[in-house]
């Protein structure tokens, strides 16, 4: 089969690692990629969202599936592109159309969906610059912290958590009236603040039957402690020790089955990963959000973890046959330390030459924010690289990546030193 991936960070390369493994593999495309998915296959510079260059490609190149890994493409309609052009319309896309994405694309249809369908969630209210006052005096009803979420995408920072009433109701009216996040904020969410420890299930689904992969946990903060600013993420660790079966079956029973069957009885046919964010309050399972597509850098733990084939599973997805398919994670624990620019996720130099990469080892390294000049690895972006480690505990796995993490070299590099700290001292 020859295969195209869409993305060009450390999930994307995580799929085409994986992939690249499978006996049923051709020819793989990524693009655009990045200068570790050429060592996979072959990066094309074409963005996710210029669908006409990516019809161009998929008819040149004999493409038989297209795997999609940002959320961007999907939330912009590629799945419904394919499918209204005769050209492209038999050949699957993994990941759902346009409608199936308002998961994620509309955090007011996600919590209207998972209200009408009993999926466990906090309370919330949806208001517009029409109903700022409504708004204001939702928030008074509530507890503190307050959690403020621009309804459309805003680039991973439409979520604020906020302490201070004042503050909460400043903010609101800057979302609103102001238009913070731009028109990613003319609806705002505002929810019930949850108390527990955050994780992510991923689900992957041919729109009828369903696969549940590897729970992961992510550090979304720059600083260590879980201090400082929200980032793409910092690392990640798969399985999580808190996370046991008794747990992950309450998520299916809770919040998988109703999803999947709420999704089937609005008609929305959904073919690819739907990403489960939630909160373990005492044992219980509460939905936080939903996301179309995986995770990054939960990917780089979570994809990892899969011991069948993987280009089977999503030809399973795409021809609705994913019952059929063997499916089998390994029992090692995953760990994932994210390598930055020094300033991120705030202003950041790039261009910087990357060491030592030939240099590691027992961790696979995956990039995410690189490009290559000549026979020269560049950083390219605020997460530079993910460095995935196996072991049969956090610590072995997460001491395999911080190794790699120091021998790997480049100019104002920082990560995280305490990725699953939090977890080891659970587990005691």
């Amino acid at each position: 089969m020859n295969v195209l991936i869409l993305g060009s960070g450390g999930r994307e390369h995580a799929f085409a690692w994986k992939l690249s493994q499978s006996k049923n593999l051709q020819n793989l495309y990524i693009a655009p990629g990045n200068a570790g998915t050429a060592n996979c296959g072959t990066n094309v510079n074409i963005s996710v969202t210029d669908f006409d260059s990516i019809k161009n490609l998929v008819w040149e190149k004999d493409i038989n599936l297209v795997l999609v890994g940002p959320e961007d493409p999907l939330v912009k309609g590629i799945h419904d592109f394919f499918l209204n052009d005769e050209v492209l319309k038999d050949i699957p896309v993994i990941g759902p159309k346009k409608d199936g994405a308002q998961l994620e694309g509309s955090k007011d249809f996600s919590k209207q969906f998972m209200f009408k369908y009993n999926v466990p969630t906090a309370k919330y209210g949806t208001f517009t610059k029409e109903t700022l006052n409504e708004g204001l005096n939702f928030l008074e009803t509530l507890q503190p912290p307050f959690v403020l979420k621009a309804d459309g995408l805003a680039a991973g920072k439409g979520v604020l958590i906020l302490h201070n009433l004042a503050e909460a109701k400043n903010e609101l009216k800057q979302m609103l009236v102001d238009a913070k996040f731009g028109n990613a904020s003319s609806k705002v969410v505002i929810e019930e603040f949850l108390h527990g420890i955050e994780l992510s299930v991923f689900v992957l689904t041919d729109g009828k039957s369903y696969k549940i992969l590897p729970a992961a946990k992510d550090y979304k903060r720059i600083g260590e402690g879980d201090t400082g600013l929200n980032t793409g993420g910092m690392g990640a660790v798969s399985p999580v020790p808190f996370a046991n079966q008794e747990f992950i079956n309450k998520v299916e029973e809770r919040v998988i089955k109703p999803t999947i069957a709420g999704l089937n009885k609005e008609g929305i046919d959904y073919r690819g990963f739907i990403f489960i964010g939630l909160m373990n309050c005492n044992g219980e399972p509460y939905v936080i959000e939903y996301n179309c597509r995986m995770g990054d850098p939960e990917t780089e733990v979570v994809i990892p973890r899969i011991s069948t084939d993987f280009l089977d599973l999503l030809v399973g997805v795409g021809n609705q046959t994913l019952h059929e398919k063997s499916y089998g994670t390994t029992e090692q624990t995953a760990t994932t330390v994210v390598m930055v620019s020094g300033g991120y996720p705030e202003d950041f130099s790039k261009g910087f030459e990357v060491k030592g990469l030939s240099e590691t080892n027992g961790s696979q390294v995956f990039h995410s924010g690189t490009k290559l000049e000549g026979d020269k690895v560049l950083t390219y972006g605020g997460r530079v690289f993910a460095i995935t480690s196996f072991g049969n505990s956090i610590e072995e796995a997460v001491t395999k990546s911080f190794k790699n993490a120091e021998i790997i070299s480049y100019t104002n590099k920082y990560y995280r030193k305490d990725i699953g700290k939090d977890l080891m001292a659970l587990s005691k």
